[in-house]
């Protein structure tokens, strides 16, 4: 059981659904490795086909499907990646990429709005005729964008972006850890902002409920060597179809329920600001995330963490801000309940 009595650490935190749970103890196994586990196999196959792919591999983690799927386009080691400074792959990734493949990052400064735009992915993709020593390989996006907030990175930018790479020669990946947040706030199918992404990757772990897992989404001629690198990396699944069993109710009826994750965090954006004036950005707040600027209401970051768990409101911090997450496990009430700590706090 939860230590708080409303948990906005992050949209991971959730517990899986009565029919997750049935699901998971009824799942029909195989041994992943081998590639014959049944259950695992249709999640791969449903997840391909709702985001318009030839084929996906189910791994443990998010972070290890994009570093496959960066493995997989970065052909010799010491070669870059080009992508925003606040990506998840430049940030939280970093190391695991040097490590694990020899990868360096090329970065631009994506602004408050958090994403690159195509003027910029142009300047990155430039090659560098003078030295001849830099040498892109991959220009990696992320929709929606964790560190602007969770914000949606439009698709007429995707587009435009996916252009520019088109022309310079480089394929695309898209780190969409919460895909079907940015497709249910910006009103398309997610299939269209997958379609200017060579490879894709999806967490069924974060908004769409599941206890375990994400998707690299791509080309079937991928797939054999993305197989290969995820037992490279140590995610050789044996019966996975336990965990994959949730992930295909995730991804059946996940979906469809995101608006109302996106409409509590805005309520609890907009009850924040009014007890705390200037603290938030509410332009920012589109999708399941609310980031909350103490030091200007005057607040000590950490202090004010520590006093949200006092009073039973799970929250983390990043960028220097209060970060809370919305999800399936957030109702009514609870946003009632992190309101009424806010103001307590606000209080002082």
């Amino acid at each position: 059981m939860s230590r708080f009595r409303v948990d906005l650490r992050s949209d991971t935190v959730s517990t899986p659904s009565p029919e997750m749970r049935t699901a998971m103890a009824e799942a029909e196994v195989g041994d992943a490795w081998y590639g014959d586990d049944p259950t695992a196999n249709r999640l791969q196959e449903l997840a391909a086909e709702r985001l318009g792919k030839e084929a996906a591999l189910y791994v443990p983690t998010g972070t290890m499907a994009n570093q496959i799927a960066l493995a997989l386009h970065v052909g010799t080691s010491g070669h870059l990646v080009a992508c925003s400074a606040a990506s998840h792959v430049a940030t939280t990734e970093v190391m695991t990429s040097a490590v694990l493949s020899g990868i360096a990052f090329r970065t631009a400064d994506p602004g408050p709005r958090g994403w690159i735009d195509a003027d910029q992915a142009r300047g990155l993709l430039e090659p560098d005729t003078y030295y001849d020593v830099e040498v892109v390989d991959v220009l990696s996006l992320e929709n929606t964008l964790g560190g602007a907030g969770g914000r949606v990175m439009p698709v007429e930018e995707l587009r435009a972006a996916r252009k520019v790479a088109d022309e310079a020669g480089v394929p695309v990946h898209l780190d969409g850890a919460r895909l079907f947040n940015a497709a249910a706030a910006a009103d398309v199918d997610a299939s269209e902002i997958a379609r200017e992404a060579d490879t894709v990757m999806f967490c069924v772990s974060k908004g769409l409920g599941a206890p375990i897992g994400s998707l690299l989404c791509g080309p079937a001629a991928l797939m054999p060597e993305a197989r290969r690198l995820c037992i490279l990396f140590g995610g050789a699944w044996r019966q996975s179809g336990i965990t994959a069993a949730a992930g295909i109710v995730a991804l059946q009826n996940g979906p469809a329920r995101l608006h109302e994750d996106h409409e509590r965090a805005r309520r609890l954006a907009e009850g924040v600001a009014e007890r705390l004036p200037g603290s938030v950005d509410l332009a920012q707040v589109e999708t399941n995330m609310v980031f909350v600027d103490t030091e200007a209401a005057g607040l000590d970051l950490l202090e004010t963490v520590g006093r949200l768990e006092t009073l039973g409101v799970g929250v983390t911090h990043g960028a220097g801000k209060v970060r809370m997450v919305t999800h399936v496990d957030v109702s009514d009430d609870g946003v009632t309940i992190a309101l009424d700590a806010w103001a307590f706090v606000a209080a002082r």
